[in-house]
């Protein structure tokens, strides 16, 4: 019951039941295998909440994993994420429960896609989100995240840079510098289906409400967003 007390606000009382003695059996193997399962801000409440050992977003759990005495990784995440987490972990043995649990931006560019621009583009350093398969990023010469991007950007001292995977993210991050950005037509499915008619709406619905975005959201919609 005192598991439930976690969840008791997003999963109805009648339906814990169902629930308990998955958890409570995912909760006494993880300690007998010497598991750490990790989980992704996306995940269900009942993952999130009863029996994952570390949550955040997919690089974060990749770190924190990394700093532990397990064993075995069980990512509770999409595909790219258990890549992130075994590059960060190799003598660690990392699961998916799903092998095919997939991301529209990681999918939208493959190695031999980065190999194209690199050809097309010589000399230009390739700059990727990190939110890419580890194909993609075996052909890069740095990765960043969606809130390092310009500083990472700019480090390399160079006037243009290939910047992969997301058009939003790279439309965004050029408005905030001099550094020419060549990007990649990928768009995470999620993301791109805000608008900002839709953020409009939101604050006409509630007068003073505070909106927050991710830069994966196309540009239209961050100029209409108090932070990102």
């Amino acid at each position: 019951m005192n598991t439930y007390k976690k969840v008791a606000k997003v999963i109805p009382e009648i339906e814990w039941p169902f629930f308990s003695p998955y958890i409570e059996s995912i909760n006494r193997l993880k300690k007998e295998k010497n598991v750490v399962i990790l989980a992704h801000n996306y995940q269900t409440p009942e993952i999130y909440h009863c029996v994952a050992d570390i949550v955040g977003d997919s690089l974060k759990l990749a770190k924190e994993a990394a700093k532990t005495s397990a064993d075995t990784i069980l990512m509770c995440g999409v595909y790219f994420m258990a890549e992130t987490a075994k590059l960060m972990s190799p003598d660690k043995t990392v699961l998916i429960p799903d092998p095919r649990a997939g991301c529209s931006l990681a999918e939208s560019i493959t190695g031999k896609d980065v190999r194209l621009l690199k050809e097309k583009y010589p000399g230009v350093p390739v700059v990727t989100y990190v939110n890419t398969s580890a194909e993609v990023k075996a052909e890069t010469d740095i990765c960043c995240t969606s809130s390092n991007a310009v500083e990472i950007i700019e480090s390399l001292g160079v006037d243009k840079v290939i910047f992969i995977p997301d058009e939003y993210l790279a439309k965004n991050v050029a408005k905030e510098t001099k550094v020419k950005i060549i990007s990649w037509h990928g768009t995470c499915m999620v993301h791109e289906k805000f608008t900002a008619k839709e953020i409009r709406e939101y604050r006409k619905d509630n007068p003073g409400i505070t909106i927050l975005a991710h830069p994966e959201c196309p540009p239209e919609v961050i100029a209409e967003v108090d932070f990102k």
